[in-house]
């Protein structure tokens, strides 16, 4: 009898809610908004060892040793930022590894980014000293377009150094680092060659990794550029309207045939707000014409951050106020990124994934949103991170929707 007992009693014991909890944090009743997996409906969602474990309505609560009620919010994939500059140094006046360069979790969590890719700060000189320095250092996953030029952005007249550009040694790094560098970049190059660009494009050959073209390239002719870009390859700061960049649209405000045809084929635009780099006056007639931007770079740097660029959030609200669905904007900051930095680890929500999320809320009011020209456009809702999650540990909690009630 006594050993009976014993054996109810820990039938008991293992049937008790409290020791059979299988989610460490349960998500309630979100509009989750995944676009990987074409989902856009109230859903909850449960973590377990810091992966996406379950999905579905009304998850029983009792499963989860935490539960946090994010109803009436967005649940999203972890947002990718593919275009920021994050090789942060103490060098003063420049980007690699300089003053210039911001730290990446200074800046990503509380915009709901768990992945920054940086746009090509590095080159094969010293990518190593960024990947030891910043990218095994940051809570954020930061990953890496490699320069073509061997030092970097490291200003005048370095990166005007064709002999600096080799795409031998720039494909070597890629393959010892395929995980983390996921292309190659041309910028702010001057002169009218194209042999930059080529050997650009030859270095990311060689791991079949995109190009990411910064479109600093006022003597080369956005036609030819456009004709020689592959599909996958990525052209960013595609808003802007300045003086050392052609603009994507013609004299008239319409979009050039070349710019249709590289898209058609499979180039993919990037917006690179930056600090001086989105203008109204390209974005509007663009986005009038159905030429929304695939992927919401923000250009990251130590200047740009106080300017018109608030953060990504800031970008997506300047295109959700433009008219661009919802769906669509989470899908432009999560899978389609994903897509063109060939991860389809990342951005999504599915069974299994990195419990990468961002709850958002969608404030409405009256906001204003400010170019790089310091012009302004009034919206009606702008996004907000409530809540970031990497690995599925909370990074960002705006409003203690993860905290314990304080009681006396």
């Amino acid at each position: 009898m006594h050993v009976f007992l014993k054996v109810i009693l820990c039938i008991g014991l293992i049937n008790h809610p409290l020791l059979a909890q299988e989610f460490d944090l349960l998500l309630k009743g979100g509009q989750v908004i995944d676009p990987a997996n074409e989902i856009n409906s109230v859903l909850d969602i449960a973590i377990k060892d810091g992966k996406i474990a379950a999905t579905g309505t009304n998850l029983d609560a009792q499963r989860a040793k935490s539960t946090i009620d994010v109803s009436g919010m967005v649940v999203a994939p972890g947002l990718i930022d593919p275009h920021t500059h994050v090789f942060v140094g103490s060098t003063p006046r420049t980007f690699a590894n300089g003053f210039s360069s911001v730290s990446p979790d200074d800046f990503s969590f509380k915009s709901g980014i768990t992945t920054m890719v940086d746009a090509g700060t590095s080159g094969w000189r010293n990518f190593e000293t960024f990947k030891s320095q910043v990218i095994d250092q940051s809570s954020t996953r930061v990953l890496a377009f490699i320069n073509i030029v061997g030092v970097g952005m490291v200003g005048p007249p370095s990166e005007q150094n064709i002999q600096d550009m080799d795409p031998y040694l720039t494909g070597l790094m890629i393959k010892k680092y395929p995980d983390i560098i996921v292309g190659t970049k041309i910028g702010h190059y001057t002169g009218d060659e194209f042999t930059p660009v080529q050997r650009a494009l030859d270095a990311s050959a060689t791991e079949e990794k995109p190009l990411l073209v910064e479109c600093h390239l006022p003597e080369i002719p956005l036609e030819v550029l456009m004709e020689r870009l592959r599909p996958g390859d990525i052209f960013t700061h595609a808003y802007g309207r300045v003086n050392d960049r052609a603009s994507i649209l013609d004299e008239e405000d319409h979009l050039k045939p070349a710019v249709a045809e590289a898209r058609k084929k499979g180039v993919y635009f990037d917006v690179g707000h930056g600090g001086g780099s989105f203008h109204y006056s390209e974005a509007i007639p663009a986005t009038k014409q159905g030429f929304w931007p695939d992927s919401f770079g923000s250009d990251l740097h130590r200047f740009s951050m106080n300017s018109g660029m608030k953060d990504m959030l800031n970008i997506m609200s300047k295109f959700l106020n433009l008219g661009m669905p919802l769906y669509e904007v989470i899908s432009s900051a999560t899978s389609k990124p994903a897509a063109m930095i060939k991860r389809p680890d990342l951005g999504n929500l599915s069974i299994g994934a990195e419990a990468d999320i961002a709850v958002l809320s969608v404030l409405e009011g009256e906001f204003g949103f400010i170019d790089s020209g310091r012009e302004s456009v009034t919206g009606s809702r702008k996004l907000q991170a409530e809540l970031t999650l990497r690995a599925g540990r909370i990074m960002w909690d705006l409003n203690g929707l993860g905290a314990k009630k304080y009681a006396r």
